[in-house]
């Protein structure tokens, strides 16, 4: 093949899916000339598996995508088929919004916003070689073009040495069809990237008018639409409903009886698949005991008459899955349009990156999203957007950005990849946070947009909007605090309908918002001087009031959290020569080379008895050098 110079960049993104994207928005936004390569650009910000965004703690991840000045809650709220609030039965801090997206729009809003965007060029190409040479770093295509760029961001998705297993048929692809990135890896091997084989896999889609709905659970969406973005203005709609259905005796028969023919249990796959959306079969054999699994019928888009099958992602043969689909009430005449599927790909050991998410002996190379061994549209944009900041900011020279585990999800996630690693593609849940009261969405733009305005990313309309929510929402604490309701007939009787006590003196009305039967909106007929405030901005006073006491304890743990945080540890240090530290720590620790005291001590391995040692070590070094 004859090789041709194509160009020069600041910063290349390799993928244009969920990750890609906020990769290349970024970066381009904040100036740099930017170049990001997809295999098929029909596809760019492609959803192969559900069609669509949010969901518990997910949700929480594009509130601050979004604050930070990211675009996927922007393009979810134009798309948006259904909207649902999660977990209302419960507190605030796992309240999690979810929405059905158009598929196809999705992917034509996103394509469109990149192809709008400035300083953004994009390139219909695989890239089949990626080296470093004393100019930066060289990506070469399949058809010769040879591209030279200061960063490169990998973001290959499921496309990386791609294999897609249907029973005992299996055949290099990427997902929905495409091509895989098949040479890439060996470019990457040749780096010395920890790579390693994970699994994901998809249910079918079938032809909406061959389900029998009548016979299913009716699912519709909230009445009251709660957007993704803060600068989403107009009114959401609920256009279409979802359905649920479930498997029963029949479909766990025909599994067990078919077991055998399942790739995941001959052996075939070798990759770790996601331990929190198993297949169907796996379901089967790991909950035994189940009489039944829900499947959440959901369309695909209001200009096709695919359903997705959620809840049913399988890898047994496609004869095997059609007697499956058509053991379920409902779907007893089915007709299967895409047959369900497992793909085997490529990723890194993410524990090879820094929080920046620069890869720590490839300087300049990052790596983002399914890459990085997590699972998930948001999970991956969110990774994107950090990446994209980062490479740019190290183009312009500036500070690189990193997250913490006290002020967002996606501080969580990255600290929970590059620290701890992951066995089995990572997904994103509030439980995964140790502060899960203070990372609710409703405020993700006091605790991230700042940082979006000060990188840039934040514009002047969206960040005046943020400080009128801000000023209205502490104007109104302030308000409820210092106002007096007296006691009333009216009052009295709404109380004991609700289960708490009247009252007999005047009482504030934070105090009244405290109990626990009582919502700040019901108080409403009795609070005169109510202001007329946004919906969002209600729903965070009444959660700041309600959980004072908990909020307060929970910012308690996060200073002293910070005080492990803040203790550096020299890049330079050497583990072996530290008396009192455990092998085992000091083979941890060598590893993964943690920058604080407190990423120290949540590495898998290393115990308080280790940190205490490096406490007393790091303080000893640090007087010796100030002497």
């Amino acid at each position: 093949m004859q090789k041709y110079q194509a160009g020069k960049y600041d910063v290349a993104v390799i993928g244009a899916g969920h990750a890609g994207i906020e990769a290349a928005l970024a970066a381009a936004r904040l100036g740099v000339n930017t170049v990001i390569f997809t295999i098929n650009l029909d596809w760019v910000g492609n959803m192969p598996c559900n069609p669509s965004i949010g969901g518990t703690a997910k949700g929480h991840l594009v509130r601050e995508i979004d604050a930070l000045g990211g675009e996927m809650g922007k393009a979810a709220d134009k798309n948006m088929l259904q909207s649902r609030m999660l977990n209302l039965g419960k507190g605030p801090a796992v309240h999690s919004l979810r929405a059905q997206i158009d598929r196809r729009d999705y992917s034509a809003y996103m394509k469109h916003v990149i192809e709008k965007q400035e300083n953004l060029d994009i390139k219909q190409a695989e890239v089949i070689d990626l080296y470093r040479e004393e100019d930066g770093w060289h990506l070469v295509t399949k058809l010769g073009a040879e591209y030279v760029s200061r960063t490169v961001i990998l973001a290959t998705g499921t496309f990386l040495g791609g294999r897609i297993y249907v029973g005992e048929v299996n055949y290099e692809g990427g997902p929905d069809g495409t091509f895989a990135a098949t040479e890439l890896s060996a470019a990457l091997y040749k780096l010395s990237l920890p790579l390693r084989r994970f699994k994901t896999g998809t249910p079918a889609r079938a032809l909406r008018s061959s389900i029998d709905f009548s016979k299913m659970e009716v699912q519709e969406g909230d009445p009251k639409i709660v957007p993704f973005s803060y600068s989403t203005t107009e009114n959401g709609e609920n256009r279409v409903v979802c359905h649920i259905a479930y498997t029963g005796d029949e479909t766990k028969k025909i599994i067990l009886d078919n077991l055998h023919r399942s790739p995941l249990f001959s052996g075939e796959i070798k990759g770790a698949g996601p331990r929190y959306c198993p297949s169907i079969e796996d379901k089967i054999v790991r909950f035994a005991d189940k009489e039944r699994h829900q499947i959440f019928v959901e369309p695909c888009g209001l200009n096709t008459e695919e359903m997705y099958l959620q809840g049913m992602s399988s890898s047994l043969p496609e004869e095997v899955q059609l007697a499956i689909y058509k053991s379920v009430k409902g779907m007893e005449k089915i007709k299967i349009m895409r047959n369900a599927y497992a793909i085997e790909y490529d990723c890194v050991n993410p524990t090879a990156l820094y929080h920046t998410l620069e890869v720590k002996e490839q300087e300049g190379l990052y790596g983002a999203g399914q890459f990085n061994g997590s699972s998930g549209y948001e999970e991956a944009a969110a990774q994107g957007l950090i990446a994209g900041i980062n490479a740019a900011h190290k183009v312009l020279g500036r500070q690189p950005l990193t997250l913490d585990r006290s002020g967002s999800y996606i501080g969580t996630l990255i600290d929970d990849l590059v620290t701890k690693g992951c066995s089995d593609p990572y997904r994103m849940m509030t439980s995964r946070s140790e502060y899960r009261l203070l990372l609710r969405q409703d405020n993700a733009d006091e605790r991230l947009m700042p940082t979006g305005r000060e990188i840039g990313l934040v514009k002047d309309e969206a960040w005046e909007a943020f400080i009128l929510r801000s000023e209205q929402k502490e104007n109104e604490i302030k308000r409820l605090l210092a106002t007096t309701v007296s006691p009333s007939e009216e009052l009295n009787a709404f109380l004991e309908s609700v289960g708490t006590s009247p009252i007999v003196t005047g009482v504030r009305l934070s105090e009244l918002i405290r109990r626990p039967q009582v919502s700040y909106e019901a108080l409403a007929p009795f609070d005169t001087e109510r202001p007329d405030l946004p919906d969002g901005v209600c729903s965070s006073v009444e959660t700041e009031i309600k959980y004072e006491g908990y909020i307060a304890k929970q910012k308690a743990k996060v200073r002293e959290m910070k005080r492990l945080e803040n203790r550096i540890i020299p890049p330079d240090i050497d583990y072996d020569s530290i008396t009192g530290l455990r092998l085992e720590a000091k083979e941890k620790l060598k590893k993964i080379r943690p920058e604080s005291l407190g990423q120290a001590s949540r590495i898998s391995g290393v115990s308080p008895a280790d940190i205490s040692v490096l406490i007393i070590y790091t303080g000893e070094r640090d007087k010796n050098d100030r002497v």
